[in-house]
């Protein structure tokens, strides 16, 4: 009941309750997908899995050895990637699996349950997909997103995130007599990213280790960009990772001259665990809910954003629920 459509493209439905006394509680996907990787034509297929390496096609191969996840799901149904496009799990999986709890609700009447409230969103994977969000018109009293990660994950944590733009301003002169007179921005924008630290990126943390992500880099001699992501679980160590990247755009400016760099700031969400563990009623059902269906949760932190972590801020406490998606945002993704 009640489906709708807003302006900005999220869509909303209910299932009124069927029994008296049970909180409003919500389910929400994203429509988007990632953006990392070509998105389409989309060419997926079924393949029953009997372990070893398993070819994609366009001469890609996940290999076992790189992908530990295939070795729990021998002999079971996966669906693959042609190799070529990223499979968009992320988050159809959560679209799929919700819409399917509806399809369920109307074949069974009986089923008790108290109202549900459906939401699907835009924009999630620019960190966007709760600035639009009708909190009060969505009528939960707690949502879960159902987004991502390994099938019997529960997650009540997630990053701090901010994204930094970090623009270079240099001067061009010809090469000929360009000494002590040139200022290479691409050159100066290359240094900078020499003053965080190396080993706090992704490709060299895990579990809750933060890190910098240089996310892009472009420019010339007379200006450069670059485009970062900074997350941590901790909020104080969060606030020095941004305190960190604006130290190295000021010893910049110390040494080629005030207004060479210019460090901008952006909170995108923050850890929602504070918001969430004022309500352990939240967690315990969806726990009881998962070894009713013979999973027991694992419970694991984030290491990336969702839109529950805005929602939890704007007073919808929102866990997420795991959708069984694999290696998203990238072609080997099942």
């Amino acid at each position: 009941q009640n489906v709708r459509l807003s302006p900005e493209c999220y869509v909303y439905g209910e299932f009124p309750a069927n029994v008296a006394g049970q909180p409003a509680i919500g389910l929400i996907a994203h429509m988007d997908t990632s953006p990392a990787v070509a998105t389409g034509p989309v060419q997926p297929r079924r393949v029953r899995y009997e372990g070893g390496d398993l070819p994609l096609g366009h001469g890609v191969t996940m290999r076992a050895e790189d992908f530990e996840s295939l070795a729990s799901h021998i002999g079971q149904e996966l669906i693959v990637t042609d190799g070529a496009t990223l499979l968009g799990g992320d988050d159809k999986a959560g679209i799929a699996e919700i819409m399917t709890a509806c399809e369920m609700l109307m074949a069974d009447p009986s089923i008790p349950h108290g109202k549900i409230c459906i939401g699907f969103t835009p924009d999630e994977e620019i960190g966007e997909g709760a600035d639009h969000f009708d909190v009060p018109g969505f009528g939960a009293d707690f949502a879960y997103t159902v987004d991502g990660s390994a099938t019997g994950e529960l997650e009540m944590e997630n990053f701090n995130g901010c994204s930094a733009t970090v623009t270079v301003h240099g001067f061009s002169i010809h090469t000929g007599s360009a000494k002590n007179k040139m200022r290479n921005a691409a050159s100066m924008a290359a240094e900078f990213a020499t003053l965080l630290p190396e080993s706090e990126t992704p490709e060299h943390t895990e579990l809750r280790e933060g890190f910098f992500h240089l996310c892009d880099l472009s420019g010339d001699v007379t200006k450069a960009m670059l485009r970062y992501i900074i997350r941590d679980h901790d909020r104080a160590l969060f606030e020095r990772r941004k305190e960190k990247i604006l130290a190295a755009g000021a010893w910049l400016n110390a040494k080629y001259g005030e207004g060479t760099v210019e460090v901008a700031l952006r909170d995108s969400y923050f850890n929602m665990k504070e918001k969430i563990e004022v309500h352990p009623e939240i967690m315990t059902r969806a726990q009881e809910a998962m070894r009713a269906v013979g999973d027991e949760p694992v419970l694991v932190a984030i290491r990336g954003g969702t839109d529950g972590a805005r929602l939890s801020y704007m007073g919808l406490p929102c866990p997420n629920l795991a959708t069984g998606d694999y290696n998203a945002h990238g072609v080997m993704e099942y």
